[in-house]
C-alpha cells in the first residue's frame, strides 16, 4: 500500500487540485450560448466522476460519469445549480482518487442521492469531495490533468 501511495501521491496533493481548477467560461453569455457544467479528462486513462451540489430541494449527489481519456463531457446542462460544486473522481486505470474534505454519499453503481447525512445508515458509502467555487459564473469547465504534464510557471 505504501508503494501505491508513493506512486500516486500527486492525486492526493493540494497542488493537484489547483491543476484541476477550472477554466471558467464567461458569466456574460451571448444569445444562443448554452450554460453547462463540463468536465474535461486530460489524463491518459478513463476516470469516474461523482458530483455534489445544492439545488432548490437541498443536497444532490450524482455519479458516476465515465469520462474517457482526452475528452470532455457535460455533467449538468443549463445554468449551474449553485455557486459551490463538489467533485470526487476515480482513476479507473492507474488507481487513486481525487477527493477532499467535504463528505457526501456515493454508491458503486450509477446513482442520484438526496442528502449528505447518515450515508452508511442509508446503505451508501461516505466519500470526500473537493469544493469548487464557481463565483458568479453561469457555466464552468473542470479540467482533470496529470501534474507531470503541466508546465510550471517561472
Amino acid at each position: 500500500m505504501g508503494a501505491f501511495l508513493a506512486k500516486f501521491r500527486w492525486l492526493f496533493s493540494s497542488q493537484f487540485w489547483v491543476l484541476i481548477g477550472a477554466a471558467c467560461l464567461s458569466g456574460a453569455m451571448s444569445d444562443g450560448a448554452r450554460a453547462d457544467l463540463k468536465l474535461c479528462n486530460a489524463t491518459p486513462g478513463r476516470v469516474g466522476v461523482a458530483l455534489g451540489y445544492q439545488d432548490k430541494k437541498g443536497w444532490a449527489i450524482e455519479g458516476w460519469w465515465n469520462i474517457p481519456s482526452q475528452t470532455c463531457e457535460s455533467l449538468l446542462k443549463g445554468t449551474l445549480p449553485s455557486r459551490y460544486l463538489y467533485v470526487h473522481a476515480v482513476d479507473y486505470e492507474r488507481g487513486g482518487e481525487w477527493s477532499g474534505t467535504h463528505f457526501m454519499c456515493t454508491k458503486d453503481q450509477s446513482f442520484t442521492i438526496r442528502g449528505t447525512k447518515g450515508c452508511e445508515e442509508r446503505g451508501f458509502s461516505r466519500k470526500g469531495f473537493y469544493e469548487i467555487d464557481t463565483g458568479t459564473s453561469q457555466s464552468w469547465t473542470i479540467r482533470l490533468a496529470d501534474p507531470e504534464k503541466t508546465t510550471k510557471a517561472k
